[in-house]
């Protein structure tokens, strides 16, 4: 495999529902490490996520982690996380699922440029934009 970019993500306790979460909205193969399983499995933060992976059919690369400890945590801001394709059925299906307890920032609909856009604040504090292209006629 080559290089790849990808979001990755920093929570602050909630890492693992959070990507159980973008699991159940978007599907694949998700593997999370504590950080227990390579510190000191007694700690308070123990069961805290140190590194979580989810890898979806669609191709899709998503990576979490909960804060690591003893370090301020600053919520993601000034980014989001873009899902943009033709698939209007499966993309449709992504903005659903993501929208349970979001906020909606934009909602899901045909834009000036002429695409379907919507974007969104999940309910772990996460914007989403998606984007549908539109044919070209």
């Amino acid at each position: 495999m080559g290089s790849r970019l990808n979001p990755y993500i920093t929570f602050n306790g909630n890492a693992r529902q959070a990507l159980e979460f973008y699991q159940q909205a978007l599907g694949g193969d998700l593997t999370m490490n504590t950080y227990g399983e390579y510190g000191d499995s007694s700690a308070p933060e123990a069961n805290n996520i140190m590194h979580g992976q989810l890898e979806t059919p669609a191709g899709f690369t998503l990576m979490g982690a909960d804060n690591p400890p003893g370090t301020p945590y600053n919520p993601g801001k000034g980014f989001a996380v873009s899902l943009s394709g033709e698939d209007s059925g499966e993309l449709q299906d992504y903005w659903k699922k993501l929208s349970e307890g979001a906020t909606i920032d934009v909602p899901l609909e045909k834009q000036m440029w002429g695409d379907e856009f919507g974007q969104l604040t999940d309910r772990f504090g996460i914007s989403w934009m998606v984007n549908i292209v539109q044919p070209k006629s």
